[in-house]
């Protein structure tokens, strides 16, 4: 089965980002509170996580504020102009190793971006005062078929 996951964090927007390890596919849902420059995405372990906005390199694949989706500093897809997330939409992200997939408010917006490889983990920044909320389960929204939350890997001694 594959696994999907929201973020559930607050994030304040002054240049910071994460990541966490991904297993299987996941789907991130997020709360967009306050508008500023974010991004939200894959990255692999070789991202420079001080890099603003991310998407300008190889290790990560980034949707971005202005509805744009950047990998290796080219636009790889970008949303509708009439779907831009504003404040208080949910912005849902799934990725199936290949091709990452979004959704505003629950809703396919038909825009994949693949390119990135191997290992990925999910990513989230913030600059300009940006907020959001990442739900890595219990999603504001029902997660397409065949997508779950996140699942950690774990190593047994």
């Amino acid at each position: 089965m594959a696994a999907m996951f929201t973020c559930c964090l607050g994030c304040c927007g002054d240049g910071g980002s994460g990541h966490i390890p991904l297993k299987e596919m996941p789907t991130v849902q997020l709360d967009t509170h306050h508008m500023g420059v974010w991004g939200v995405g894959v990255a692999t372990q070789k991202v420079n996580l001080n890099q603003v906005p991310m998407g300008r390199d190889t290790n990560s694949l980034v949707l971005r504020h202005d509805g744009s989706i950047y990998h290796n500093n080219e636009e790889k897809n970008r949303l509708p102009a009439n779907s831009i997330p504003q404040e208080g939409d949910i912005v849902g992200i799934t990725y199936d190793h290949v091709e990452l997939n979004l959704y505003l408010n629950g809703k396919n917006m038909h825009c994949p971006a693949s390119g990135i490889r191997g290992t990925v983990y999910p990513v989230v920044y913030v600059d300009d005062s940006a907020i959001l909320d990442c739900q890595f389960n219990d999603f504001y929204h029902t997660p397409p078929q065949g997508f779950e939350k996140i699942l950690f890997e774990q190593q047994i001694f």
